[in-house]
């Protein structure tokens, strides 16, 4: 590879943490949350694992914090070709992936969610649909199989793919999606690059899982505090417990008393103030395997720190998909700390074994 070109959502998974399952038409109200930037350092982290491989590598790059910022602080000297506003729009991304195109790039690289995937997606078909597109991970919805399992794989498989394939683009409705519905849509077939480091579509696990909530429920502790992640693995424990939980949200109970509802991070870790002991309880994503990092980004490395452990839950068939379960966070000390061999609950009684990478 000799060019690349580079274009970041700096807005990118800004609603993750505060409750929002996404910023598509809430920037505002993420804002009003608090809520803080990760593009920017995620896309930093990628590209300085591109720049340690290919130190001469030719950058293009979208103005300002769409990628010339993030480009320079790790290393490259980019050329800019394009001059985004102060708010950044999608148009910004479309109109930087047709520059690169242009200028005939090896790989376009591109720093968000599935939404800037899709613009991407889209731009690059428009123009024949030859040259191949990257995701770095940045967004609340990861779903298409275009992205690295990481910022730093990402940078990895930039600098060393030797082969593409087809891959998919797919996309939810966020209003939707905060309402508990996911309508998961295919928007485009692209060539990615093969590499090993690249995550799988999300897929659906079948099969029942009521033996396994029957177990968990019979074990939970008293006077502890349970954060509930996403997931209907998840869900149907919190129907054994007795209430309605959040499908794509994080709850919080103790002792039959529902705590907080579809938290945000911070009403999280409000609420653990009052606990003696806490256990997070998180299933993987079918097909891709990550226990943190996609989708449920309220449970952040600051939540992670509280507990006293992290129980994982999953039936034979979505780990039978699996290999490896993954963690995709902003904290490298804690995701150290998370990796490991885990004992998965799969039953009322069974467990199985899987690595944690």
């Amino acid at each position: 590879m000799d060019a690349v070109g580079v274009v970041v959502n700096p807005i990118a998974g800004m609603g993750g943490r505060v409750g929002l399952k996404g910023t598509d038409d809430a920037l505002e109200e993420a804002r009003e949350r608090g809520a803080e930037p990760r593009a920017p350092d995620r896309a930093r982290e990628a590209l300085e694992a591109l720049a340690r491989r290919k130190p001469g590598l030719t950058v293009y790059a979208a103005g300002g914090e769409m990628g010339e910022t993030e480009a320079r602080e790790a290393g490259f000297d980019p050329e800019v070709l394009t001059d985004p506003g102060e708010e950044t729009t999608a148009e910004d991304t479309r109109e930087a992936v047709r520059a690169f195109v242009e200028r005939g790039v090896d790989l376009v690289c591109f720093v968000g969610g599935d939404g800037t995937a899709v613009d991407v997606a889209e731009v690059l078909t428009d123009h024949g649909g030859e040259t191949p597109m990257l995701g770095v991970p940045a967004g609340v919805k990861v779903y298409s199989s275009v992205f690295a399992v990481s910022p730093g794989e990402a940078g990895r498989i930039a600098a060393e793919f030797d082969r593409i394939e087809p891959r998919e683009v797919n996309d939810i409705d966020e209003a939707a999606y905060r309402e508990g519905n996911v309508r998961s849509e295919l928007r485009a077939i692209v060539p990615v690059p093969v590499a090993e480091g690249l995550q799988s579509n999300k897929q659906l696990a079948g099969g029942s899982v009521e033996a396994l909530a029957a177990g968990f429920a019979a074990e939970v502790e008293t006077d502890t505090c349970y954060v509930f992640g996403p997931g209907s693995t998840v869900g149907a424990i919190e129907d054994e417990l007795g209430f309605a939980g959040s499908p794509l949200g994080v709850d919080v109970w103790r002792d039959g008393e529902v705590l907080a509802s579809d938290a945000s991070e911070e009403g999280i870790l409000e609420v653990l103030d009052s606990c003696e002991r806490t256990v997070i309880v998180v299933s993987p994503i079918g097909g891709q395997g990550f226990v943190f990092g996609r989708g449920n980004h309220q449970i952040s490395p600051a939540v992670i720190e509280r507990a006293e452990r992290v129980e994982v839950v999953a039936s034979d068939e979505k780990l039978d998909g699996l290999e490896v379960l993954r963690v995709d966070i902003d904290d490298r000390e804690i995701s150290e700390g998370l990796r490991g061999w885990r004992r998965v609950r799969t039953g009322r009684f069974t467990t199985r074994l899987i690595e944690l990478v």
